[in-house]
Order: structure tokens, then C-alpha cells, then sequence
């Protein structure tokens, strides 16, 4: 079942790609690897990313101009950057690459058990930042913009609340009888979701 977080690797060197993924297939999120800078503005001109992995040493576009572009388009700007190089020069390149916008930079060979801590950090700030989003979609939806559909709003959050229990209640009676429930995991988190929307909303 494929993760719906997902982390853009950059690399010039396939085997660096396949190191990335080999050390974060532990953690719940798809790695897409790219081997140019040119591949990864592509990418993100229609996927999302919860995190961008960086090479800064690679032909033609290296990761710095790479990054400058990344920031430059409002879609992006705002995703995390981490700089990975084997590069010399550190201490210069990291200040270049913080001045870019980097939120980190590690240097190759780095830590695997280091790297994938940071990158859970990043991941699960993207995920509690897009349940924000949803919440706050879901408040819009229901409330309206005006004191005078307050009440109205009010009945039409209840009324998902109503709606998404009632999917948690009819997965729980499927297992209940021996058949599978495989959107019990999903439904749980609608319910969740709105629940934590009434009580940002009362």
C-alpha cells in the first residue's frame, strides 16, 4: 500500500539513491528518486513533498541553484531542504547552503540512524501540518463566514461527526461478524479529524 507521504531524493549517483531508500524504508514514506536537478523542479511542479534530499555536487544544475529555484516558486518554497554532500569544502558549502534556505546539511558518509531521525522529524511536522490544513477546511465547510450561519454550521459539523462514527460503527460490526474492515484505519481518522475540528470550533 503505497504511503502518502513522500520525500524527494536528488542524486547524480544511482547508488546514492539506492542507499537513500535503503535507509529510510524503515519509515512510513515513498521515496522518489531523481538523478538531475532539472528532474526534481519537474516533479514538484505537480507531486507534493514532505521533504527534499539534495545533493549539492552534481553536473549541470548543482544542488544549490537547484534549491534557489525550489524557493523561488510559491508551491515549494516552503518545503524543507537537506543538503547531502561528499564535497570538500564543508563549513563553506553549509554556509551556503543554510543561505539558500537549507533547513539541515550532512556530509557524506552521514549517519543512517542520524538521518533517518531528522527525516522523521520533517515527515511528521508535514503530517500535522496537512491535518491542520484539513481541520481548518473542514471548520470553512461547516461554520461558513458569518456569525448568523454559526448555528447552522454547528449542525452540519455534527452531522459529519454523525457520519463518520457511523462508518467506524459499521467497520466494527463487519469484524464483529468475521468479515474484513480494510477502511476501519481511514474511517478512524475521518472521525479523528472532525472531532478535533468541533472541539478547535466550540
Amino acid at each position: 500500500m503505497p504511503n502518502d507521504t513522500r520525500i524527494l531524493a536528488v542524486d547524480d549517483r544511482e547508488e546514492n539513491l539506492t542507499a537513500l531508500a535503503a535507509v529510510l524504508d524503515a519509515l512510513p514514506v515513498d521515496v522518489v528518486p531523481v538523478t538531475s536537478g532539472q528532474a526534481a523542479l519537474k516533479e514538484l511542479l505537480t507531486d507534493d513533498f514532505a521533504l527534499i534530499l539534495l545533493d549539492v555536487v552534481m553536473p549541470e544544475m548543482d544542488g544549490f541553484e537547484t534549491a534557489e529555484h525550489i524557493k523561488a516558486r510559491p508551491r515549494t518554497r516552503d518545503v524543507p531542504i537537506i543538503f547531502l554532500t561528499a564535497g570538500g569544502g564543508a563549513g563553506e558549502q553549509a554556509y551556503r547552503g543554510y543561505a539558500t534556505g537549507a533547513v539541515d546539511y550532512l556530509t557524506k558518509p552521514f549517519d543512517p540512524w542520524l538521518l533517518r531521525a531528522k527525516v522523521s522529524v520533517f515527515v511528521d511536522l508535514h503530517r500535522r501540518n496537512v491535518q491542520l490544513r484539513q481541520q481548518a477546511q473542514l471548520l470553512r465547510r461547516t461554520l461558513g463566514g458569518d456569525d448568523a450561519g454559526a448555528l447552522a454550521g454547528c449542525e452540519r459539523l455534527l452531522a459529519a461527526l454523525d457520519e463518520r462514527l457511523a462508518k467506524v460503527e459499521d467497520d466494527v460490526a463487519r469484524l464483529g461478524s468475521g468479515e474484513p474492515a480494510a477502511e476501519l484505519g481511514e474511517h478512524v481518522g475521518e472521525l479523528r479529524l472532525a472531532l478535533d475540528a468541533f472541539a478547535a470550533g466550540t
